[in-house]
């Protein structure tokens, strides 16, 4: 089984948003992030953290329209780096789960890199705004990784009080998840997982 790093960078460039992102699978929690939402900021470097990748993330984005898009954005993008750096897929877990415990808060989160694009997102946050986040656009985050990495992302909150737990219970499970999901699979070495021949 290959030691190798897996890694991805690019650009991606619309009208509404400019993101270089550059992705380290194997990485030791580093991170260099600017979305101009400080909050989405602290969301994306405690994924990085969580998850043991590097993640270097610039996005300028229109939020003089809105945040929609550069929390959609970035959501399609980082999923797209995953969706590069993985390559085959050959010898991967390709699913994860974790529960993440966050003081009064409970999430749960479930990755299946599949191939195939699906979500389901219940963060019981019923506030519009988190720190300086539209809190309804953790949805759309989700959405877009999951249509970007091609794999199916579940995400919910079990219970809690905090609304700012919350969503970091959320983004913590789901880098643990993912953290998993990634990981190379000692067993069946470079065995595609799948009984398809594809994903």
């Amino acid at each position: 089984m290959s030691d190798k790093k897996r890694t991805a960078e690019f650009a991606r460039n619309t009208t509404e948003t400019k993101i270089a992102i550059r992705l380290v699978i194997e990485g030791s929690g580093q991170y260099k992030v600017a979305t101009g939402i400080r909050f989405f900021d602290h969301m994306m470097e405690l994924f990085t953290r969580h998850g043991a990748f590097d993640l270097d993330l610039k996005c300028d984005g229109d939020l003089d329209v809105d945040q929609h898009h550069t929390v959609e954005d970035v959501g399609i993008a980082l999923g797209e780096a995953f969706d590069r750096a993985l390559g085959d897929k050959r010898g991967i877990l390709r699913a994860g789960y974790f529960v993440m415990p966050m003081d009064e808060t409970l999430a749960i989160a479930a990755v299946d890199l599949s191939g195939r694009t699906a979500f389901a997102v219940d963060t019981k946050v019923r506030t519009r705004m988190v720190g300086d986040l539209q809190s309804e656009l953790v949805t759309d985050f989700f959405e877009g990784f999951a249509r970007g990495a091609r794999a199916n992302v579940h995400v919910k909150t079990m219970y809690g009080r905090s609304n700012h737990h919350k969503i970091e219970a959320i983004f913590k499970a789901f880098a643990r998840a993912l953290r998993v999901a990634c990981s190379r699979d000692k067993q069946l070495g470079e065995m595609l997982p799948s009984t398809k021949g594809l994903l």
